[in-house]
């Protein structure tokens, strides 16, 4: 341990060393002068925290002791001293500032900091690299990003990468504005870094990307086609598109769908959902029966939101399959099973707005007979037999519709009761998230008449426009405790797993309770859930190595 008297002839020395290189009109010649300022790191704690301000300072103007000095002072950064480990990384921007080739060797270094427990140490770090980004976005950008998509390294740390991420959503992503100059340029570069990014992702990291690519001015509403078949690009390659599905493949499942919602808001503006569309058709409808309940509902809920946008050709070829799936879930007579009235409901809403794009595709599936004027109306051949089977589906299904709208009207007189005698909040707030879940299932009702409605006509006029409002749109959600489920909504005890729909059974007596019938009515309903909104601990099941997505 270095006594006083030494420590303090140390620290005379070092500014006697600073002052003639402050002095010198040729710093350059000053060698001996910034080696003792090297020389010094190995002194004691005072004189380390003041040599960590002058190798810094001086740096530039002796390139053949930059090793030396550079060494020197990462050795500071790992002292056991507090103060001296802040006061080096404080001095790191100085190495940048005048010798830019050190950029991305510094923002390397600070990129490891970012791990450091001690507040006063990450927040000298943080404002290192906010130095350094100011210097060279475009350098400290792409140095900072390798932290991200080195996944390959076997040294990476992943803690190191999750500190990066979050410096960079917190930190850098907010400030876009300033540090993204100039723009195009910059935003183009930023782009690209984050598309090298994403082989190795959480879906919540995919979402934190994506949110932070669609702010950016490229790719805002004035963008050019080919930006957004840009980020459609970025979305597919995560949902896999190219990839086998595999129904056993829960984690592939979660991100489709997810992507599937990420997508829309793109589609709405013109993109194109064929890929989407055509890997749904292909890959995921044949083995619709063996997704997970809830997966289930997700994706007809996705194939109704972007029904509206798809073109004639994507509409003709998904068709068949929507109207198979109409059939399963509209059975032609009564039986003892369970309806399902949100795939119903999603089914008719896909298929009046596929069917409004493609009319005479309905022709040889539902027996129609609707003249285009085009071979692909097959008029000289019979389908009356297909007519009357969907018209009896549609009738049936209007029935039971019926039939449940009677109960659930019933239910929400006998809410209002409870509401009026309930005493505690608690109560208030139980009978209020039934009110609400009954009110979406009487709108999700009601949508089902009004779309069968014109479909027992032999031309159709079919639904294209948005008279129809989903009934999950205009769900409001309920405040209630965070246990919870879906929306908000808590399942009853009876509830299948999770299948955040809205379904009865049929054939059951109407005894009993009233609000036991209602309970049946709405047994399982969730409202206005998504694929892409649930958590799932580290997104669609955590970071992997290889396609990283397990």
């Amino acid at each position: 341990m270095t006594d006083a008297s030494e420590e303090a002839k140390q620290i005379e020395k070092l500014y006697e060393f600073g002052e003639r290189l402050n002095e010198a009109k040729d710093k350059s010649q000053n060698v001996k002068d910034y080696e003792g300022i090297i020389d010094a790191t190995k002194t004691s704690i005072k004189a380390k925290q003041l040599a960590a301000q002058l190798i810094p300072r001086f740096f530039k103007f002796f390139p053949n002791l930059s090793s030396r000095a550079l060494n020197a002072h990462f050795d500071l950064i790992e002292e056991e001293d507090l103060a001296v480990r802040v006061q080096a990384i404080r001095g790191l921007p100085l190495f940048c500032k005048d010798t830019k080739e050190y950029i991305s060797k510094i923002v390397d270094i600070l990129g490891q900091l970012l791990t450091a427990e001690e507040i006063v140490e990450r927040d000298a770090v943080h404002k290192a690299l906010m130095s350094v980004l100011r210097q060279d976005v475009k350098e400290s950008l792409t140095a900072l990003f390798k932290h991200i998509w080195n996944v390959e390294d076997p040294s990476q740390d992943d803690t190191i990468r999750d500190k990066v991420l979050c410096f960079i959503r917190d930190k850098v992503f907010p400030l876009k504005a300033e540090l993204l100059r100039p723009q195009e340029e910059m935003e183009r570069h930023i782009t690209d870094l984050i598309k090298k990014s994403l082989g190795d992702v959480t879906g919540a990291e995919f979402r934190m990307f994506m949110d932070f690519l669609k702010s950016l001015s490229i790719f805002g509403e004035k963008a050019p086609p080919e930006r957004l078949k840009e980020l459609i690009g970025i979305i597919e390659g995560q949902a896999d598109l190219d990839a086998q599905f595999d129904v056993s493949d829960a984690d592939h499942i979660d991100r489709l769908i997810s992507c599937l919602f990420m997508a829309i808001p793109f589609f709405v503006r013109g993109a194109s959902g064929s890929k989407f569309l055509n890997y749904i058709n292909k890959h995921i409808i044949p083995v619709f029966d063996k997704l997970p309940e809830e997966r289930k509902l997700d994706l007809l809920k996705g194939l109704a939101e972007i029904s509206p946008y798809t073109t004639p050709q994507d509409s003709r070829q998904i068709l068949p399959s929507v109207v198979q799936l109409l059939k399963k879930y509209m059975p032609r007579r009564k039986t003892g099973e369970e309806t399902n009235f949100t795939y119903v409901e999603c089914l008719l809403f896909s298929f009046h707005h596929l069917a409004h794009k493609a009319p005479n595709a309905t022709n040889s599936l539902c027996g129609y007979k609707i003249v285009t004027g085009q071979p692909s109306d097959r008029l000289g051949e019979d389908f009356s037999e297909y007519y009357k089977e969907f018209t009896e589906r549609l009738s049936s299904i209007e029935d039971l519709t019926r039939a449940t709208m009677k109960k659930l009207t019933q239910g929400m007189a006998e809410h209002n009761k409870a509401m009026a005698a309930a005493k505690s909040d608690e109560a208030k707030e139980s009978i209020k998230t039934q009110k609400q879940n009954t009110t979406t299932g009487l709108r999700t009702c009601n949508n089902i008449l009004a779309m069968t409605k014109p479909l027992h006509s032999k031309t159709p006029a079919f639904i294209g426009d948005k008279s129809v409002n989903l009934s999950w749109k205009e769900a409001v959600k309920p405040s209630v405790p965070s246990s919870a489920s879906g929306t908000g909504v808590k399942r009853p005890s009876t509830a299948a797993n999770g299948s955040n729909n809205f379904a009865t059974k049929k054939g059951r007596g109407a005894g009993g309770m009233q609000n036991q019938l209602v309970n049946r009515a709405l047994e399982g309903i969730s409202y206005g859930g998504r694929g892409g909104g649930r958590g799932r601990g580290r997104g669609w099941g955590g970071r992997g190595r290889g396609r990283g997505y397990r």
